[in-house]
């Protein structure tokens, strides 16, 4: 089984063919391919190929599932005895992402 560590959103990723991935939002509607060529290591088959600081040729092909947002979590501010009281909630969006191929150099 080939492998492949990936860089997008500024975070790694470790993904195979065929792996369902959750990545930060990407400007990719859904159905349409995306290409990660920023990959750090690939590994697979008996054989390691690390980059320096990336491995020259190598890319990955995705295909967007779809893009969402993840679950509400709410942040409270409070500090005792001063009446100061502050509520806030985020969700953050994402990109749901189907790994297609890992190609080598």
């Amino acid at each position: 089984m080939l492998h492949a560590i990936i860089v997008t959103g500024g975070k790694q990723y470790r993904v195979g063919e065929g792996d369902v991935v959750f990545v930060e939002k990407l400007g990719a509607e859904a159905g349409e391919e995306v290409v990660f060529d920023n990959v750090l290591a690939v590994v697979g088959d008996g054989v390691a190929n690390f980059g320096a600081p990336t491995v020259a040729g190598a890319k990955v092909t995705a295909k967007v599932v779809k893009n969402g947002k993840g679950k509400k979590i709410h942040i409270f501010k409070y500090k005792p005895k001063k009446g100061y009281r502050r509520r806030q909630g985020h969700r953050q969006p994402y990109t749901q992402v189907q790994i297609e191929s890992i190609v080598t150099a």
